[in-house]
Formats: structure tokens, C-alpha cells, sequence
């Protein structure tokens, strides 16, 4: 692989880290504060979990992007694009919302939006590239799950 191809990698994999990152930190006191006050549904799992699905979910959203971006200059390509942008800046603000905040039914709703955008992606990335659209399924499916979680606990600390 050319040393082109691999920055594109390096850096699509980087941002999408970068993004779990720093959300990380800047809802730390909140995930504590969530961690010993609310009511979790049924099969919530660990915490220690989360980091380490996550972690592997922005790498297969990096690799996604980056297969889309290498693809070649077309309007699908610069849509699936945008729309990684798109569901990147969703999922940012997500956890800022949910533990920060503890605005649990604004961050199902904005849960919802970033399940869309995410089903929208993955059929652009389709459209370009299949592996990197088949990357973004366990990501979906994080989602999906993480839906029900929000969900819950939406509704047992109303």
C-alpha cells in the first residue's frame, strides 16, 4: 500500500478516536455521577465495556472513512463523506448531552438522529465502497443497543 494510502488511514482512524477521546474527558465527572445515582435497565453491561467497544468502533469508522475517501472524486463518494462528518459531530455530542446534562430523553431522540445518519452513511458507503460500508454494521448495532440503554433509563429516572 502506497504511503498516501496509509496516511489517509492514519488519519481518518486518528479524528475518529480523537472524537471518543476527547468526549471522554469532558464528560468524566458525568459518567462518574451517572455510575452511582441512576437507575440502569437490564443488561447494562460493566462500564469498563464501553471504552473498550468504542475504541474499536471509531477504528472501524476511521477505516470506512478512509476507504471512502480513496475511492476516487465522485458525488457519492463526497456524500458518504459528509455524512461520516455528519454522524461524527452527532456522536460527540451525544454523551455530552446524556451525562453532562442527564437530558435523557433529548439524548434518545438525538440518539435516533445519529442512528439515521449512521443507516444513511453506511448506504452511501455501500454505493462506494462495500467493505466500508459492512465496517459500519457493528456500529449500527452498537447504536441499537445503545438505544435501548438510553431508553431505560429514560424511563426508570423520569
Amino acid at each position: 500500500m502506497k504511503s498516501n494510502k496509509w496516511k489517509s488511514y492514519v488519519f481518518w482512524i486518528l479524528l475518529s478516536e480523537a472524537v471518543g477521546i476527547i468526549a471522554g474527558l469532558l464528560t468524566s465527572g458525568g459518567v462518574e455521577a451517572y455510575g452511582m445515582s441512576v437507575v440502569k435497565p437490564a443488561l447494562t453491561p460493566p462500564a469498563i465495556v464501553f471504552p473498550i467497544v468504542w475504541t474499536i468502533l471509531y477504528a472501524l469508522m476511521g477505516i470506512g472513512a478512509a476507504c471512502v475517501q480513496l475511492s476516487g472524486n465522485s458525488p457519492e463518494q463526497r456524500r458518504g463523506i459528509s455524512l461520516f462528518i455528519l454522524q461524527l459531530i452527532l456522536n460527540f455530542f451525544w454523551p455530552l448531552f446524556f451525562f453532562n446534562l442527564q437530558a435523557y430523553g433529548f439524548s434518545f431522540v438525538w440518539l435516533l438522529a445519529l442512528w439515521a445518519a449512521v443507516f444513511l452513511m453506511i448506504l452511501t458507503f455501500y454505493k462506494v465502497d462495500k467493505l466500508a460500508a459492512w465496517l459500519q454494521i457493528p456500529y449500527l448495532i452498537w447504536l441499537t443497543f445503545a438505544a435501548y440503554l438510553n431508553l431505560g433509563v429514560w424511563l426508570l429516572n423520569r
